[in-house]
């Protein structure tokens, strides 16, 4: 079979790409100042690009699958299959200008717009009907104004970096994350799809596990229909009898957020020597 080719992303991004592969057991390990991840898959083979350019690289048809933001897919116009939101990294686009200046003002003029999301921006900017120039930056697009821009079109989590710098929002043009995406081509290939979707399946299995834990636990026998019929569970539990004829081990997937309110309910209920430990993966 034909390698499937990989790209990852370049920064601050990339270790949370790597560590999901790992999850899913591939290892891609990328010496200094290299951008050829050496992977321990015959069939994979990665390289590691600015998550700017991945879209279109996929596009054109030298890569089959790439991790990158739904704002660059947007920004670039990249012609492209998402596969799978990952749900990493998630950010707004904003438009944001500083405190001082209001709503009227932006409209009484021609206002300088900074910006790495040239095509985003420009988009909301005739919508908005207002009259601007756009200076296309590169990193830092919070430090122009008021100085050398009206107005900012960037990404934030928080909107802690913007409050800093003195600004505030006016709008948001859209929302992004992490996500895996596929080429039309590679789609095409029936056994690169077969790969891609397997990959999705070991990613799905990974973040799914994230989520939850496993807990373990010990009951007599005349307390197991009590216990059984208060567990939450995916399914069903797993039940198992007890060294001696004494009761039952029984064990459930369950939300890490259930936890702090199920432990005492699970004692409540006859539960003891109750274990809670990590999930790798988990397919529904």
């Amino acid at each position: 079979m034909e390698k499937l080719k990989i790209l990852l992303p370049k920064g601050r991004i990339y270790e949370s790409v790597a560590e999901l592969f790992s999850g899913a057991g591939i290892s891609i390990k990328l010496p200094d100042r290299a951008y050829r991840p050496i992977v321990n898959q015959d069939d994979l083979e990665a390289k590691v690009m600015k998550p700017q350019n991945i879209g279109k690289l996929l596009e054109l048809g030298a890569h089959d699958v790439g991790f990158t933001g739904r704002d660059w897919i947007e920004e670039t116009g990249a012609d492209v299959e998402e596969i799978l939101d990952l749900g990493f990294d998630r950010v707004r686009i904003v438009a944001a200008v500083p405190s001082e200046i209001d709503d009227a003002a932006l409209r009484s003029r021609k206002i300088i717009v900074a910006t790495e999301y040239e095509a985003l921006a420009r988009r909301w900017l005739e919508k908005s009907g207002l009259n601007y120039l756009i200076v296309r930056t590169y990193g830092a697009t919070e430090v122009f104004p008021p100085d050398d821009a009206d107005m900012i079109v960037d990404n934030t989590a928080t909107g802690r970096t913007l409050q800093e710098n003195g600004l505030r929002i006016v709008d948001t043009l859209m929302t992004s994350s992490t996500r895996m995406f596929a080429s039309k081509a590679a789609l095409a290939d029936s056994d690169k799809k077969k790969k891609i979707l397997e990959l999705k399946m070991l990613f799905e299995a990974v973040l799914d596990a994230r989520d939850r834990v496993m807990l373990e636990m010990n009951v007599t026998r005349a307390r197991f229909e009590e216990l059984v019929k208060g567990l939450p569970s995916m399914r069903s539990p797993t039940v198992s009898p007890l060294y001696g004829d004494d009761g039952y081990a029984i064990k459930i997937a369950v939300k890490k957020s259930e936890v702090p309110c199920l432990m005492p309910r699970l004692k409540e209920l006859g539960a003891t020597d109750i274990l809670e430990y990590d999930l790798r993966k988990v397919l529904p």
